[in-house]
């Protein structure tokens, strides 16, 4: 993982966005529509199994079940060669729901939401559960005046996954991805695996590598 300033395409645009979006809720800003991948969609400290879920193991020898974004997801894993273990449960309609459905803390769910830098330019950035996105920071991380949060139809439209399923890996577009600095210290994550209710879960340092992560303070308490 890279610790060094974003230095991928960034421009200004839009003003900066309500990451609440999704199921799991997400940043606060200011307007703007979340895009965070919620309930269904991003990791934090994960587990083999959650309440009313199941756990399978993944990595390079298995992993690419399902259709759609779930297989696209868990084939990106598997190229990955990242271990993995899949969790699946219903549909939730909270981050707290999430967190208990895979059997893990709300602080261990790890929101990606979608940032815009400006037109045909965007990032993925990793929120832990627990943390809420800092725009101050993040513009200033960037080095720009301004950032938005595209709506749902954007988001599906430049990832290929729905809001509350989002996640870097799979995407339709490899779009350059921002980890929050208190994930190098969070062990394991458990991340969206691209469809509602489907995650899984990997060391977090380790995925950071395989995304090619920057790495900054760029959240605050929730």
């Amino acid at each position: 993982m890279d610790t060094g300033p974003y230095a991928g395409g960034m421009t200004t645009g839009g003003t900066a966005g309500d990451g609440a979006g999704g199921a799991g809720g997400g940043a606060s800003g200011t307007g703007g529509t979340g895009s965070t991948s919620g309930a269904g969609g991003t990791g934090g400290t994960g587990s083999t199994s959650g309440a009313g879920g199941t756990g399978s193991t993944g990595g390079a020898s298995g992993g690419g079940g399902g259709t759609g974004g779930e297989a696209r997801a868990l084939g990106a894993l598997t190229a990955s060669g990242l271990a993995f273990t899949v969790t699946r449960h219903g549909r939730v309609g909270s981050l707290a729901e999430a967190a208990a459905a895979r059997g893990v803390e709300p602080r261990d769910i790890v929101k990606t939401l979608v940032v815009r830098l400006g037109e045909g330019s965007f990032l993925f950035v990793l929120v832990p559960g627990d943390r809420e996105i800092s725009w101050p920071k993040l513009r200033a991380y960037l080095g720009v005046n301004r950032v938005s949060m595209p709506d749902a139809a954007t988001a599906l439209e430049v990832t290929g996954y729905e809001r509350g399923t989002i996640t870097p890996f799979g995407s339709s577009t490899a779009w350059p991805v921002l980890a929050d600095a208190t994930l190098a210290a969070r062990g394991s994550v458990s991340i969206g695996a691209g469809a509602h209710g489907v995650a899984a879960t990997v060391d977090a340092n380790e995925a950071m590598d395989a995304l090619g992560a920057d790495v900054a303070d760029v959240t605050d308490p929730s």
